[in-house]
């Protein structure tokens, strides 16, 4: 879980500065890695769902 985490973590990093380089300087490009980032982050988080669901079963 913790790796799920860090995985989370960075990949969140990734999505704040290409999000902010579209915003601020009007990267068209920045955009797009952003929005892949997002979609990577859903994975992500529903797969953090499933296993805090799991850990707290036990």
């Amino acid at each position: 879980m913790k790796k799920i985490v860090e995985n989370i973590q960075t990949t969140f990093e990734s999505f704040q500065t290409e999000a902010t380089a579209q915003l601020e300087d009007g990267n068209k490009s920045a955009g797009t890695r952003a929005r892949k980032s997002s979609l990577e982050l859903e994975k992500l988080l529903k797969e953090f769902r499933k296993v805090s669901i799991a850990e707290s079963k036990k």
